[in-house]
């Protein structure tokens, strides 16, 4: 009797703003032209970082990869987000879930790390300025770019595969606007503790033990800041560490609120997800990816110059 309310799924009603059919046309537009923004503003950085050889440093590398893993993670989920917005039918195959599922994972734990990277690159390069060279040559910054997205690969491996093992019953229907990892354990039907403990261990590891070693880093990096006697040397300082110190702030203040926020019984089974919940998984979807490009570009004169030369390249070269 109890294999009678079980089925094989084979599709997930992704349930997004489906209550709110006067508000989709409205956000397809919002989310089409950011996506264009994450797309144009991400795909500039790459180019630049590639194109202009005085960019071809630790700092630059490891902004290349962001903007890449940028357009790939909202590239999981976006097309399909907007083809919902204006398709009646909203399902997404199990197979698909899975892999959307795998990716968004996969390039959020990535970005977790790699920030962290970042953020040790800027403490050796203003701590230790004539060490720079030495500790972070190529034979080092490429290895720590690469066990980022290793990290991350593994950790959604896992994790995906745990959740993929679980029974799903009749009741389909994620309330979501793609297959996030936590809305899909919700509609099973079936104990999920041992998930919930692979997340919080994962969520050590991969999300507080990285925001760790930023936190150390720009503490010994405000510390050093400090020390140097000249404002016009403290103001040159920090400007070489701004910006991501800005892009931490706004994905860890996202992310943290996000996953880390406790959660009652009463929420983990209810139906409908709170708004809040929705638009904080909005902002960190979207909006975080749109502004990463923007806030490099407006705080570092390099980023500026380069782009400069590239349009000046392009005007001489027609």
């Amino acid at each position: 009797m109890e294999w009678e309310n079980q089925t094989i799924l084979v599709e997930f009603f992704l349930k997004g703003l489906s209550g709110y059919p006067s508000l989709e046309l409205l956000f397809f537009v919002l989310i089409l032209i950011m996506y264009m923004v994450i797309l144009l503003g991400n795909g500039t950085l790459i180019l630049i970082s590639i194109l202009d050889s005085h960019l071809h440093t630790p700092m630059y590398f490891f902004l290349g990869n962001l903007s890449f893993l940028d357009i790939c993670y909202t590239t999981t989920s976006i097309p399909f987000t907007l083809v919902s917005f204006l398709s009646e039918r909203k399902t997404i195959s199990f197979s698909g879930c899975t892999v959307q599922m795998f990716l968004g994972l996969a390039m959020g734990t990535t970005e977790c790390v790699l920030l962290a990277m970042m953020a040790f690159d800027r403490y050796v390069a203003i701590c230790n300025p004539l060490r720079y060279p030495a500790i972070m040559s190529k034979n080092s910054y490429v290895p720590m770019a690469a066990g980022s997205w290793f990290a991350g690969v593994i950790n959604s491996a896992v994790q995906t595969t745990f959740v993929v093992q679980l029974t799903f019953c009749r009741n389909n229907v994620i309330n979501h606007f793609s297959c996030e990892i936590l809305a899909v354990m919700k509609v099973a039907c079936a104990d999920i503790s041992d998930n919930e403990f692979i997340m919080l261990v994962a969520t050590t590891l991969f999300t507080l033990m990285p925001l760790l070693l930023i936190v150390i880093s720009y503490s010994l990096i405000i510390s050093s800041i400090l020390k140097i006697h000249t404002s016009e040397g403290r103001n040159k300082a920090f400007s070489t560490c701004s910006a991501h110190l800005t892009v931490v702030i706004i994905f860890y203040g996202t992310i943290l609120f996000m996953y880390m926020k406790p959660k009652s019984k009463e929420t983990l089974d209810s139906d409908d997800l709170d708004v809040t919940d929705k638009l904080i998984s909005m902002f960190y979807g979207v909006i975080t990816p749109m502004m990463n490009p923007l806030i490099y570009s407006l705080r570092n004169k390099d980023v500026k110059e380069a782009v400069k030369h590239l349009l000046r390249r392009k005007v001489f070269n027609k």
